[in-house]
């Protein structure tokens, strides 16, 4: 550990509190929603969310980085987190799929990381008080600046964070689960493959990418699927113009409510195409269907969510990064609550009893994470045949 007379990095919330550590990664200052995730495993898979721009990171399990890097586990073309917090970095990976230390991973991508702090005193401070603003710095380490500088910063709730990370330009997905599980290469959405090309009969997804992670459009093609990926920001008219047998609504970063664009979409696909959407999809089809939703008080974000499938009894155990949620009162006659949270009460699941459209609020495509929510990727199959 480090020598706490003589912190290289602080982090300063909004509430005034500040914890003194030492830096790795990359150097600077930033600013971002201090949130906490409850994983074991996979920092690399969060890392590579697109759903946690704007946000600094604190993993809760203690030491971070014992299995290295690789070029295989990445969900997303970069890293869009603000900041990374740990207790204990690892500096010596080990693992055969290892071909870089987490700390020369942050450098290289200019994510500034924290360790040494007390993170349990920090996560305890978020569940008590909720998320907050903070300033991570290895440049400014006066606390009292550092301070003002967090309750100056602006908050993610009403700002459209989904534009920095959806893509520029409609691609056709041509790398199924299967392939990149054998033969794990760095994917790209515009990769082409002849040898897997869809044959006529295969249902055509549209996915709308507002921040997806990688592996959805991967689990799409591994069913059958012939996957086009859009923007976030296309319409319903060029939606349509692709003759889809379904619409996919991504995960992504932030607020749902000012999304009104994504939400005018959605309302001009419903009743046209089955729709299924996941984390934030899940938010905006509430929106679009005429319900709010609203911020949680520190969000969920880990690998062993419980959530109850209360159209069949069972209990799966899902993995989850959200920080707002639909409200359940607000949704209109025709939908229904499907699963719901059983640590909070909180929705995880809605669908349109006549518009053949669903969602669910945690990833059912977790990696890593639990597999039980995999079955929902079938159901939307069966929605399209």
């Amino acid at each position: 550990m480090f020598d706490m007379s003589a912190p290289t990095a602080k982090l300063a919330l909004a509430d005034g509190t500040v914890f003194a550590g030492a830096k790795f990664g990359a150097e600077g200052e930033v600013f971002g929603e201090v949130v906490f995730n409850t994983s074991m495993t996979g920092y690399q898979e969060i890392l590579t969310d697109p759903s946690y721009n704007g946000q600094i990171v604190t993993m809760t399990y203690p030491l971070i980085g014992n299995y290295g890097v690789n070029r295989e586990d990445v969900e997303s073309g970069g890293l869009s987190l603000r900041g990374f917090v740990v207790r204990e970095l690892c500096r010596e990976p080990s693992n055969f799929r290892s071909t870089q230390s987490l700390d020369d991973y942050l450098r290289e991508h200019g994510v500034i990381g924290l360790e040494g702090i007390d993170t349990r005193a920090l996560v305890r401070r978020i569940r008590v008080h909720g998320a907050m603003t903070g300033v991570l710095s290895t440049r400014d380490l006066d606390d009292a600046s550092l301070v003002a500088k967090a309750q100056s910063s602006p908050s993610l709730v009403g700002k459209d964070l989904v534009r920095e990370v959806m893509p520029r330009e409609s691609s056709e997905w041509g790398e199924p689960l299967h392939e990149y599980l054998h033969h794990p290469s760095t994917p790209q959405a515009n990769t082409q493959h002849a040898a897997l090309s869809p044959q006529p009969s295969t249902p055509h997804v549209v996915a709308i990418d507002y921040g997806m992670k990688w592996n959805i459009p991967r689990h799409l093609r591994d069913m059958g699927c012939r996957v086009t990926v859009v923007p976030g920001s296309a319409t319903a008219e060029e939606i349509l113009a692709q003759q889809p047998d379904g619409v996919f609504l991504s995960n992504g970063p932030g607020d749902p409510e000012p999304l009104t664009y994504a939400v005018d979409t959605i309302q001009g696909l419903l009743g046209k195409t089955p729709i299924f959407g996941i984390c934030l999809g899940q938010q905006l089809l509430g929106l679009a269907l005429g319900g709010r939703t609203y911020k949680l008080k520190f969000g969920h974000r880990g690998a062993n969510q419980p959530v109850l499938n209360r159209l069949t009894g069972q209990v799966e155990i899902t993995t989850q990064n959200h920080g707002f949620a639909v409200d359940a009162a607000s949704l209109p006659s025709g939908a229904e609550v499907t699963h719901i949270n059983l640590n909070d009460q909180t929705v995880e699941g809605i669908r349109h009893k006549e518009l053949r459209a669903f969602g669910v609020q945690y990833h059912p495509e977790a990696s890593a994470g639990p597999h039980d929510s995999h079955y929902l990727f079938g159901e939307f199959r069966t929605m399209m045949q």
